[in-house]
Parts: C-alpha cells; structure tokens; sequence
C-alpha cells in the first residue's frame, strides 16, 4: 500500500484536536476530514470521519488491518512532524526511517 500526497491543515487546538489530515491512497483513493490529535504522551491519535444517523454511528471509511493504519499513522505523523517543527528534515527522516518499509 503507498500513501501519497499527504496534507495536514492545522487548527486551533481543542481538547488534544490539533488538525485534519487527508491523504490518497495506491494513487486511486482519496481519504479526507481524518482528525488528528495529540497524545499525552507524545505523537499523534488519528480518528476517521463518522457521521450518527439517528442512535447509530455509521464509519465513512476506516483501516480495516493493522497495517494499513500503520501505514497511514506514520504518513501523516511524519508530515505533522514537519509542520509543527518538531523535527528537521534529516531528523525527521531518521524518526520514520521505517516508513519506508511500508512504502
């Protein structure tokens, strides 16, 4: 799986809120409006868009392995990275060197 074209637009913050993300997926996949949050601890919690149709909560699209969402959580932590200045370009290659292994 390759994700690709990786956006992040931050917002203010709001209860561990911090941006939205959207990425596209083997170049035919468009996935958008992720939330990204912050952890206590360090690094980033992304949650997939639902919408609540009456008492049920219906999920948009959500990663159905384990490595897909590994995938995509450290596709989108990198380029949160970046953004918020938490690493520099030869820092911030050597905190997701594994990204490759899934690219």
């Amino acid at each position: 799986m390759k994700v690709s074209e990786v956006n992040v637009v931050p917002i203010r913050p709001k209860d561990g809120l911090v941006a939205f993300a959207s990425c596209v997926i083997d170049d035919s996949l468009y996935l958008g409006s992720i939330a990204v949050h912050t952890r206590p601890s360090g690094g980033y919690r992304l949650v997939f868009p639902t919408k609540v149709v009456g008492d049920t909560k219906l999920n948009i699209f959500n990663p159905i392995s384990k490595s897909a969402g590994t995938i995509i959580d450290v596709a989108v932590a990198k380029k949160c990275d970046e953004i918020f200045g938490k690493c520099d370009e030869e820092n911030c290659d050597d905190r997701h060197r594994d990204i490759d292994l899934y690219l």
